[in-house]
């Protein structure tokens, strides 16, 4: 088949002859790939004028609903994706990490925005500033998406998570992708892009595909748009420099294969568990997609005394791996993605024999006559302080090298070695040895798996990138982050600090401010639905005088006899009393008996406090009463309830803040009435 580009919302077939793209099983022709003929300048602005407008005028919650819908579409179809991946020389499990890992992602990054987004457009980061005396003057930062168009460069071993886990965050942001996949395994993106097209899910525009080069669509980037890479540090490096993303200063993140660390604590003698998964880790590492993994683990580094052990280990483990086609019985790891790959790797492991030997495999022998198979491979380097190829060089495939150590401050100095990772792995039990890399390793990381026998059962295991966590790495890892949850979706969001009046502020981002004006109405807002409620309405409460008998009652009742409530004596001792004072939960149960009306209505449930403070004690006599506002409304898209947060103030006579707080309840709709 000849593959397509899907651009300004056409599918392409690229003009003139193409790369013909050969089955990593059979060797066999799979695809043609050509992307020549396309106008790129077109594709940018077909993203930002078509696809950029219609994705900003959904809420949060529109775009991440639409996220799942496409995670389920695409799940009903996996098997048309498994299918097609076996000419990658994929597995079945390692098809299931690249296509149900990706729309695995797209679920996440849909449940992540329902629950921490609001239903709107802007993001809020953090509480306002309050920049004057009188508070009339404050300051609140925001994101709001950027106008232009994510391009995203791909790499080959991953060709439908790769895509999907860089689609999700940017689509909940509200940016249009253009996916620039791998050419090697690009024929399992384009199948997958079709399907989500004829889908009609997502919005015109807000998804293109290059199927082949990039051409000249760097030259016309701007400051509005962004940049992903992932693959080479070499080939990173000169995309990073390109004079339109240094000229614009286009945001550029990078992924970059790293040579990437497991450490063996001291503890984890033979016998041990943390042993024995370490053993199983390295193993699955060096051949779930053949090793072809940005986070696989190239260096496994060992107390010194323990390598020879590891070395055994590893060679009775790696004795029941069975290279060959993913479709034959018994068949545990398939091929690496080409002919091409299987000779780069074998020419690293060359040179990575200039200061190893090789203790497991044979670069030269090969599971099969025509596809792109290659036994795992296991190095062994004696001297790595002074071995500077086990540091440098990637043999980007089923290869791992054994690195031994003396000590703490050795093992953490190999590791950085490495000059920045995406991850690294501890196995140990010993708490203090884990916090020892942690100190020494982290800020050379991007992440780090401490893995021993308590979490091992759920662990997800030291190559897998997840949804809720960065995925990046410092130095030669590309210094970018991927994913993370909602800091995945700020990477495509401009941070804007807004100046004004509370009022004003209050207005443009949706939430009530304190000194921002208030609402009062004859009808008690908990009588309102939550499309009747108006941001800033509220109640002021009346008052109610505290007395020595509610506090002792509330002790007796609630068993909190603490020694501030109850002795006079010991309270005026305390430095932040003057005598006995009432509990800090008595007054927010009674601030609510002064602002709740009781009456079955709108208001379903209360859900929650945060932000609780308690600034000022309370004495016996004292009175307290409440201004209650509704600060901010999230309504569900797919439900007859949304979430109301209301913001309590409790004051004494003096007009001092007693406690504030927020108060979290799920207010109905007006069709749920």
């Amino acid at each position: 088949m000849r593959l397509k580009s899907y651009a300004c919302g056409a599918w392409i077939e690229g003009e003139g002859k193409g790369v013909v793209l050969k089955s990593a099983i059979t060797g066999e022709p799979v695809a043609e790939i050509s992307s020549k003929g396309i106008d790129y300048a077109a594709m940018l602005k077909y993203g930002r004028e078509v696809g950029g407008p219609a994705l900003r005028a959904l809420s949060f919650h529109q775009r991440a609903i639409k996220l799942k819908e496409l995670g389920l579409y695409l799940q009903e179809r996996k098997e048309e994706f498994y299918e097609l991946s076996k000419a990658t020389g994929a597995t079945r499990s390692d098809s299931w990490i690249d296509i149900e890992g990706g729309t695995g992602t797209l679920f996440a990054y849909s449940s992540k925005g329902r629950r921490e987004l609001p239903n709107g457009q802007i993001y809020i980061d953090g509480n306002p500033e309050i920049l004057s005396r009188k508070g009339t003057f404050v300051g609140q930062h925001v994101y709001l998406p950027l106008e232009g168009v994510a391009i995203h460069i791909n790499a080959f071993n991953f060709p439908c998570w790769g895509m999907l886990e860089k689609l999700a965050p940017t689509f909940i942001a509200g940016v249009p992708s253009i996916i620039k996949p791998a050419s090697q395994t690009a024929y399992l993106t384009e199948l997958m892009v079709q399907r989500i097209i004829e889908s009609g899910i997502l919005p015109e525009g807000s998804l293109q595909l290059i199927s082949g080069s990039v051409g000249d669509l760097l030259d016309h980037v701007t400051c509005q748009d962004a940049v992903t890479f992932t693959g080479s540090a070499s080939t990173g490096l000169m995309l990073r420099q390109h004079p339109a993303i240094i000229n614009n200063s286009v945001r550029f993140t990078m992924e970059a294969d790293s040579l990437n660390s497991s450490i063996l604590g001291l503890d984890a003698e033979p016998g041990t568990e943390e042993f024995d998964l370490y053993i199983k880790e390295v193993v699955r590492e060096m051949t779930v997609k053949c090793g072809q993994k940005c986070t696989a683990i190239r260096r496994a580094i060992v107390p010194r005394h323990l390598a020879h052990a590891v070395i055994d280990a590893l060679k009775v483990r790696l004795d029941r791996v069975i290279v060959g086609n993913p479709d034959d019985e018994g068949v545990t790891m398939g091929a690496l993605a080409s002919s091409d790959q299987c000779a780069e790797v074998r020419d690293r492991v060359g040179e990575l024999t200039n200061s190893c030997d090789i203790v497991y495999g044979d670069p030269a022998s090969s599971a099969s006559d025509g596809g792109a198979f290659l036994k795992p491979i296991l190095l062994y380097c004696d001297q790595p302080l002074t071995s500077p190829e086990v540091h440098k060089i990637e043999a980007f495939g089923p290869v791992s090298t054994v690195v031994p150590y003396g000590d703490v401050a050795e093992a953490v100095q190999i590791s950085r070695m490495g000059q920045g990772s995406l991850v690294s792995s501890i196995f140990t039990y010993d708490d203090e040895f884990a916090k020892a890399m942690v100190m020494g390793l982290g800020a050379w990381h991007g992440r780090l798996l401490i893995a021993n026998r308590d979490c091992a059962k759920e662990s997800t295991g030291h190559g897998s990138p997840l949804p809720y966590l960065i995925h990046g790495g410092p130095g030669r890892a590309g210094g970018g982050q991927e994913m993370g949850g909602i800091r995945g979706v700020l990477h495509y969001m401009q941070c804007v600090a807004l100046q004004g009046s509370p009022s004003t502020l209050s207005a443009v981002t949706d939430k009530w401010i304190p000194g921002a004006r208030r609402i009062e109405d004859t009808v008690h807002p908990f009588r309102k639905t939550i499309e009747e409620l108006r941001i800033g309405e509220g109640i002021i409460s009346d008052t109610r005088v505290i007395t020595l008998d509610d506090i002792e009652h509330f002790a007796e009742f609630s068993g909190d006899k603490f020694y501030a409530h109850m002795d006079e004596e010991a309270a005026k001792a305390n430095p932040f009393f003057e005598g006995r004072v009432a509990h800090g939960y008595f007054i927010v149960s009674a601030a609510a008996g002064l602002f709740v009306d009781p009456a079955p209505g709108p208001v379903l449930a209360n859900y929650g406090l945060e932000n609780l403070r308690f600034l000022t004690p309370l004495n016996p006599g004292d009175s307290i009463q409440v201004t209650f506002t509704c600060k901010q409304k999230v309504p569900r898209v797919n439900e007859e309830y949304g979430e109301v947060r209301w913001d309590c103030q409790v004051k004494n006579q003096h007009g001092d803040l007693v406690a504030t707080y927020d108060v979290l309840t799920l207010v109905a709709k007006k069709s749920a009435v």
